[in-house]
């Protein structure tokens, strides 16, 4: 994989540098028209038509019928030190100005090594999942929320959590297990939430005219309600993450075969399973679709590397499904969604399995949770350098090339995964150009043939953006 220009810790056992948050005003030539209403528990929100939704993300003016900042229990405003004006200083004489941050979220999660911790300020809960064990989703309603930072202390079997979170992304925050037979270690990491902020808003501001680009393709979906989320990995605009619909909940389809593969990898980076432990797969297992085990005879022991490799590269049905019964069902790889505060996504069946389809259990994600894996996988926020880069390096061999490699230029590299369903069509992934790595999510609803063709459409209106000198991503 070829890394960016800018120097960046993405080790998850490295200590998470603290990044300083200037915050500046940016003028954002974008209008923000009504939202496309929530997304249901059994499918997509409302149709994505003119009336669909663009986030151009932190930096931009929030929309007329929202407030600014949080709207949660956190306190994100400035000190009380007296009267402040709108840019932050105060007007009497003597008073240091209140510090600039970022907005908060309404939920975020600790990164530490080998593990982390998902905080919940709304519904006072919070997770630990780590190598040496997971608490589930635990009720702390002593949580305190204070000047954006959640606080609190939980038990679990023994094992306390004391945390210190703030909510506000790449921010630091602390961690301290104890148990009764332990001495306390403290767990430093870096915070995450979805999207994350960016590192220079001044340079993210340059990639909102992109998020009216994607509108006008998105509106013109009229078949496909349509959703896309972008994120700059480089460093080129600021790390600014952006998105039209990104809150659309179509079916997952294969999108879903990254957290299965995350799973197993975090599994791997913490030492229970290697990918060279086999499996056995017998005939029982074989499913049609994509794939290539399928032709293979069985029974027969498969390793899990072949699996993982099959998965992405071939979307194969069969190791997806293998490897759900090898993990455990779909409970840990849903564990793993909620860590990760993932709201739109889950996995409730096996791959081409109708019968669970037409009980109404069905797999879901959204455009914005796909980028927060991608970019969560990318930081090293949940994976080591070696898994991740492994990850990486099966997208690149995706065999399924009629969406994002189609419409772009030939040799553009590029490591992506596919969905496809009769109702459903995606491509998500990476744009590997040196200098401008990118991570996007294009997602659509709606008959599959046109949902390709806007797949298609919003990946070239995002590469023509990036390396368009106009747009910033090509120096002259």
């Amino acid at each position: 994989m070829r890394k960016s220009d800018k120097k960046r810790s993405s080790s998850l056992f490295a200590p998470h540098p603290h990044v300083p948050l200037r915050w500046l005003a940016a003028a954002v030539a974008l209008v923000v028209v009504a939202t496309t209403g929530p997304a249901t528990a059994d499918g997509p929100g409302p149709a994505a038509g003119p009336d669909h939704q663009t986030t151009p993300g932190y930096g931009a003016e929030p929309a007329n019928d929202e407030p600014a900042g949080n709207d949660g229990p956190a306190d994100d405003g400035p000190a009380d030190d007296g009267p402040v004006d709108g840019d932050g200083r105060s007007d009497e004489p003597g008073v240091e100005p209140a510090p600039e941050r970022a907005p908060t979220s309404e939920v975020s999660w600790l990164s530490f090594p080998g593990g982390v911790f998902a905080v919940d300020p709304l519904g006072h809960t919070v997770r630990y999942r780590a190598c040496d064990g997971d608490t589930g989703r635990v009720a702390d309603p002593g949580m305190r929320v204070a000047a954006g930072v959640a606080s609190g202390e939980v038990t679990v079997e023994g094992r306390s959590f004391r945390y210190r979170v703030p909510l506000i992304g790449r921010s630091a925050g602390t961690l301290v297990v104890s148990g009764p037979h332990a001495q306390p270690v403290e767990l430093p990491g870096v915070v995450v939430t979805s999207p994350q902020p960016p590192t220079d808003p001044g340079e993210g501001a340059r990639l909102f005219p992109l998020s009216g680009q994607l509108a006008r393709v998105v509106a013109d979906a009229s078949l496909n309600p349509s959703g896309a989320t972008v994120r700059d990995l480089s460093g080129r605009y600021g790390d600014q993450q952006i998105s039209v619909n990104g809150a659309l909940r179509p079916k997952a389809a294969s999108v879903i075969k990254l957290w299965i593969l995350v799973e197993l990898l975090r599994r791997v980076d913490c030492g229970q399973v290697s990918l060279d432990d086999g499996v056995l797969v017998t005939p029982a297992d074989v499913v049609g679709g994509t794939g290539q085990l399928q032709f293979e005879t069985f029974p027969q022991v498969v390793t899990l590397y072949r699996l993982a490799r099959y998965l992405i590269k071939y979307s194969d049905n069969v190791a997806a499904n293998v490897l759900i019964t090898y993990l455990g069902g779909f409970a840990p790889v849903n564990a793993l969604i909620d860590s990760m505060n993932q709201r739109s996504t889950i996995l409730a069946r096996r791959m081409l399995d109708s019968a669970a389809a037409q009980r109404g259990e069905e797999n879901y994600t959204s455009p914005d949770d796909v980028v927060s894996l991608l970019g969560a996988v990318w930081d090293g926020e949940i994976l080591t350098p070696d898994s991740r880069d492994l990850m990486i390096g099966f997208m690149r061999e995706q065999t399924l090339n009629t969406k994002i490699p189609a419409a772009l230029p030939p040799g553009v590299p590029v490591a992506h995964k596919t969905g496809d369903l009769p109702d459903a069509s995606h491509d998500v992934g990476y744009y590997l150009i040196p200098g401008t790595e990118t991570a996007v999510a294009f997602l659509t609803a709606g008959p599959m043939a046109t949902g390709d063709e806007t797949v298609r459409r919003m990946a070239r209106t995002v590469y023509d953006f990036l390396v368009t000198p106009s747009g910033g991503a090509v120096e002259e």
